[in-house]
């Protein structure tokens, strides 16, 4: 059976990592954490039975630091290398939706707090929960994180995070941010914390020092796209006929169908994005789930587009806000998209976030990370 630290050494001597001190240190943890979570009896053995209790939940780990330094990649190979049945790998934001939704279910049958019955569901069938960027951005979340994961820590379940931000950086400046403050304590308490701030910016390498803004939108654009997002995602061109989609839960019920998405990199056309009725929940439920969006075809714009214009603007917000990196195809330039129609005085702000998003400081940002960040 291969461990996640034989697979990173593997790619070591393969020339596509580069020797980094806290990425080994971080392998070699989560080796550790797959040997306890492997060698745990299963549900049911006689162990179980003899001592008439679950077995101690393996503590977890915590991985933060800069965009790009392997989060992700380490992740990767530690949940592919664990051989175990109950184990979940979630974005945080799909995971606080899904849990919001259980709670809102069993509010209509039951009276008190829903979170023990939550938490109980949830740790029935997971033993090792996986998260992808941990970050915390309102309030509803924050309120109810110590109390939901203290129980699902309870209850024999291991967590394992990355983040951009050092755990007392989490919700930093929220509103009743002391209301939060628990749950950074467990994270201390419960998890290991390790950094990971090497000098290589993976990521950042596989965007290039070339153009991420193509024009005109033609098929040189589109196969320049096309083999960025094989770069980013480390997904074999020759399989591209198989990429998974994803239909994006955006609240109320509804969703949007995303036709590439792939470790945090989505792939949309301009008319699936902004030639249908979309709003800001929409767009900022794009920004929360994607480090990376691709947009093909965007066009020139002139008054009897400015509803699909709007929707632009406030898709460009969103990802501005979540400092999303972006590539695109477009039939000009961002100052000449848009120049005629209505609110087209106010697009010249976002042809201006346009290029700051094309900039190297732009791109050295974390995902979700403010500027004060």
């Amino acid at each position: 059976m291969t461990t996640i630290l034989a697979h990173y050494d593997a790619l070591i001597a393969a020339g596509e990592l580069r020797s980094d001190p806290e990425q080994r240190a971080a392998a070699e943890r989560l080796d550790a954490l797959q040997r306890e979570l492997e060698a745990v009896p299963p549900r049911g053995s006689l162990l179980w039975r003899i001592t008439g209790r679950k077995p101690d939940a393996p503590r977890g780990v915590y991985l933060w630091g800069a965009v790009g330094r392997g989060k992700s990649m380490l992740m990767d190979l530690f949940y592919d290398a664990l051989h175990i049945q109950r184990k979940r790998r979630v974005h945080f934001h799909a995971f606080m939706l899904d849990v919001h939704a259980r709670m809102r279910e069993v509010r209509k049958s039951e009276s008190g707090d829903p979170i023990p019955l939550v938490a109980a569901a949830l740790a029935e069938n997971v033993r090792c929960l996986a998260f992808d960027e941990m970050v915390v951005n309102n309030s509803a979340d924050a309120m109810i994180l110590s109390r939901l994961f203290t129980a699902l820590v309870d209850r024999g379940v291991t967590v394992v995070a990355t983040s951009n931000r050092p755990p007392q950086d989490l919700y930093k400046d929220g509103l009743n941010r002391e209301h939060f403050l628990p749950f950074i304590a467990l994270i201390e308490q419960r998890l290991d914390i390790l950094g990971l701030n090497g000098p290589t910016d993976y990521r950042r390498d596989r965007l290039g020092d070339g153009a991420r803004w193509f024009v005109p939108a033609d098929d040189a654009a589109s196969a320049a796209l096309s083999a960025a997002f094989f770069r980013l995602t480390d997904y074999p061109p020759e399989d591209r006929a198989h990429v998974p989609s994803l239909d994006l839960d955006v609240g109320g019920g509804r969703t949007l169908h995303v036709p590439k998405a792939l470790k945090g990199v989505a792939v949309f056309s301009f008319k699936r994005l902004c030639g249908a009725a979309r709003g800001a929940a929409d767009y900022l439920a794009v920004a929360q789930q994607f480090h990376t969006v691709i947009i093909v075809g965007i066009p020139r714009m002139g008054p009897e587009n400015r509803n699909e214009a709007a929707r632009f603007v406030t898709l460009v917000d969103a990802l501005y806000e979540y400092k999303v990196k972006l590539l695109a195809s477009a039939a000009a330039e961002p100052d000449a998209l848009y120049v005629a129609g209505d609110g087209a005085f106010e697009f010249e702000r976002t042809a201006s976030r346009l290029a700051e998003m094309q900039s190297d400081a732009y791109l050295a940002l974390g995902h979700g990370q403010d500027d004060a960040a």
